[in-house]
């Protein structure tokens, strides 16, 4: 192009550019000497954000050579013409459902035929290797359940498998699987109340449950129940005829009402456990003195208000009870009790298992005992153990325990006013140090504890190389010296011996060297210790 000609060309570009501008100026605001002046903003007004009109850039851009224009295009082959896009409107949600609904076409019921033959398509699309839970034997998956229940119980466990199809459903129903049941409070989260649509929806599905998994239920335990704690007790024991066992497990509210229940419904019921639950007192003497004769082991938590259960079990209300289990509260004061071991001895005969832990006993004495008084002839067991002090002395041990011949678990922790002399006196035939002891107990012994006990080094010495001697080496499973006088020649020969021995208590022995001062829990911990003692 000829340089004359080509300004001419940018001129006539120039030009037409700019009237293009004011063209578009013109359009978009009109003239512009009517144009009025804008508005004064008022005090405290914020300034609006005008919008700007958005401008289409032009589809081409134009360079200046060395003597000619190059024209370059800004569109690229797939989006041509396309400069910008707008952003789609936002449809609502409800809208958008309700035109999707209109499309929809509306589709026949398919018969019961048609549904058989796709059902069964579906199945041949799956090998069998996929569908094992659908082919076992009801039998063995009963089994199986069993198993569960025995390890995580019978709720909620056959509750949750009872929905994964049909063949489970079935065997997750047997009466057999729910005879032991445990149900806590889950519906809720902690530390948060309870609506009544809340407690109406616990009551029909407990309701529910009684009437149709559990009448063939034997042991019952019911935890965290602050209220319906009476409702649970009125459902279980009038659809569960073979109820055996009760817990109550930290509930509150349990009143009369309930346990009458239980002695009007529950014939069979033989065990009671009312450990850390609140409970009316009145309405379990009741009970107790309605329906005691069929109770064999009860267990309560006391405090200074149901001392009168104790009184009422040794006014003879259960004759026939073999296990008497009452311990205390970690944070209660009312920890001395007085007992009358005597009146227990009348009303309590078959007593086989007397338990009470954390409590200080006093010993009442009514009277003289009766040559005729055969104390508790089938006591199997009796711990009284504390970690605080104890009242229990050389006499009161005697007296309770002067006519138990079958007597093979002792737990005295705590009381520290029992001497070997007064275990002397006990039916077996002992004297008064403690090798004479363990030649009575030697060759039965599996758990020997005397923490703390002043026995010499001498005495110790000769008492467990006598143990070495009588006990079987499989025999004894638990060595508990801490805080003794044991020595190192006195410990060699019974673990040497000893070979089922898994633990041993060897801290705060101060004559024993350093490093040996601990607690040995594996038999290969106590191997070790033995190879450092030679």
């Amino acid at each position: 192009m000829h340089p004359g000609s080509a300004a001419a060309f940018r001129a006539s570009i120039r030009e037409a550019a700019v009237m293009d501008a004011s063209a578009q100026s013109g359009e978009a605001g009109g003239d512009t000497t009517a144009r009025k002046p804008a508005p004064k903003r008022k005090v405290g007004e914020k300034a609006r954000k005008t919008k700007n009109a958005r401008m289409s850039r032009p589809a081409f851009t134009i360079q200046q050579g060395e003597d000619m224009l190059l024209y370059i295009s800004n569109t690229s082959s797939q989006s041509e013409g396309l400069l910008w896009t707008s952003r789609r409107k936002k449809v609502p949600k409800a809208k958008l459902l309700k035109y999707q609904k209109k499309k929809k076409k509306t589709v026949c019921p398919k018969s019961r035929l048609e549904r058989k033959a796709v059902k069964e398509e579906e199945e041949d699309k799956f090998p069998e290797e996929d569908r094992w839970g659908q082919l076992l034997p009801e039998e063995v998956l009963i089994n199986i359940f069993q198993m569960l229940v025995v390890q995580d119980g019978a709720v909620p466990f056959l509750c949750r498998v009872s929905r994964v199809c049909r063949l489970w459903n079935a065997a997750a129903a047997t009466l057999t699987l729910w005879r032991k049941v445990a149900v806590s409070h889950c519906w809720i989260q902690p530390a948060r109340g309870q609506t009544e649509k809340t407690s109406n929806r616990i009551k029909e599905t407990f309701t529910w449950l009684a009437q149709n998994r559990f009448s063939q239920l034997r042991d019952f335990t019911l935890c965290h129940w602050a209220t319906s704690a009476d409702f649970a007790l009125e459902t279980v024991s009038e659809f569960c005829p073979h109820l055996r066992s009760v817990h109550l497990s930290y509930c509150r509210g349990v009143t009369g009402s309930g346990l009458r229940s239980l002695g009007l419904h529950s014939r069979n019921l033989q065990r009671l456990n009312l450990q850390h639950s609140e409970f009316q007192v009145e309405g379990l003497v009741d009970f107790l003195e309605e329906h005691g004769k069929q109770i064999r082991q009860m267990l309560f938590t006391r405090s200074h208000r149901n001392d009168k259960v104790l009184a009422a079990i040794a006014k003879g209300f259960c004759p026939d009870l073999e296990l008497l289990e009452v311990n205390k509260k970690l944070d209660s004061k009312d920890t001395e009790l007085s007992v009358c071991f005597q009146s227990l001895q009348k009303a309590c005969p078959k007593l086989k298992i007397f338990r009470m832990f954390n409590i200080q006993i006093q010993h009442k004495a009514m009277r003289k005992r009766d040559e005729s008084e055969a104390g508790f002839p089938l006591l199997d067991e009796f711990c009284i153990a504390n970690t605080e002090y104890s009242y229990m002395t050389d006499q009161v041990l005697l007296d309770v325990l002067f006519g138990s011949n079958r007597l093979r678990v002792l737990d005295l922790r705590g009381s520290t006013r029992i001497t070997t002399f007064g275990l002397a006196q006990l039916p077996c035939p002992m004297k008064k140090n403690l090798q004479l002891l363990m030649e009575k107990w030697g060759p039965t012994l599996q758990q020997l504890d005397i923490t703390n006990q002043p026995f010499t080094e001498a005495d110790l010495e000769v008492a467990l190389m006598f143990l070495a001697q009588v006990a079987e080496a499989d025999t004894l499973l638990s060595l508990n010296l801490s805080g003794t006088k044991i020595t190192v020649q006195a410990l060699r020969p019974v673990i040497e011996r000893m070979t089922a021995l898994g633990y041993l208590n060897l801290s705060s022995c101060r004559n024993l060297p350093r490093g040996v001062k601990k607690i040995y829990r594996s038999q290969e911990e106590i191997r070790e210790l033995l190879a450092n003692l030679h």
